[in-house]
């Protein structure tokens, strides 16, 4: 896990005068969480960010505000609607001693043989796995190996994941991550998984005559 350390200092302008920091190349912030009272902060705009691309809500970072480390997550970003600049973002503290929830987002890695030999339609599900754990346990992402999936109407469910020692799943096990389905039009027959790849042509027929 990459250890990003942002540099920040106390804010004491709010209110519709941050607009000032912007323009000064500022980035306005705020931290809270569990018995951390709310502490409005300032970053470097451009340091900001280049450090937060790619991370995810479930990274862990380190707040250095006036020299005080405080390890956080990324709660909320917002842009602006027009030019997509960041405007605000709001970190939440956490303990390191108590553990934490927090989506885990899923990201599907490699190709499905079902979809290379037989044609078959990757139909996702869940894109984000809630978990709990401490937050040094906290994975950055769930990776889920498409290769497994080998024939038409072949799925994994939240139950099927691997995850680390120690992050316990919330989500419910039967929860589908990914389905391979047949093709619209095609039936299946004694294929594993077969119950679910009806279901999903049959509501998107439904869908269409619908719209």
């Amino acid at each position: 896990m990459e250890n990003v350390v942002l540099e920040a200092a106390k804010r004491e302008v709010v209110g519709k005068k941050v607009k000032a920091l912007r323009r000064a190349g500022k980035l306005p912030a705020v931290v809270y969480g569990h018995h951390f009272s709310p502490l409005a902060i300032v970053l470097d705009y451009r340091h900001a960010v280049r450090s937060l691309a790619g991370i995810s809500s479930s990274q862990l970072i380190q707040l250095n505000v006036d020299g005080q480390r405080i390890p956080v997550l990324v709660r909320e970003r917002q842009y602006h609607p027009i030019t997509g600049n960041l405007l605000h973002v709001d970190f939440l503290a956490v303990s390191m001693t108590e553990a934490i929830r927090a989506l885990v987002p899923v990201e599907l890695e490699g190709e499905a043989p079902a979809v290379k030999n037989f044609g078959g339609v990757l139909v996702t599900g869940l894109e984000e796995i809630e978990v709990e754990c401490l937050p040094k346990d906290l994975p950055e992402k769930i990776v889920v190996d498409l290769s497994k999936l080998e024939r038409i109407g072949e799925a994994i469910h939240v139950k099927d994941l691997a995850l680390p020692e120690g992050v316990e799943v919330l989500n419910d096990g039967d929860e589908l991550v990914v389905l391979i389905a047949a093709p619209e039009g095609e039936e299946v027959e004694g294929e594993p998984g077969e119950e679910f790849e009806p279901e999903v042509i049959e509501k998107g027929k439904k869908e269409k005559e619908e719209f």
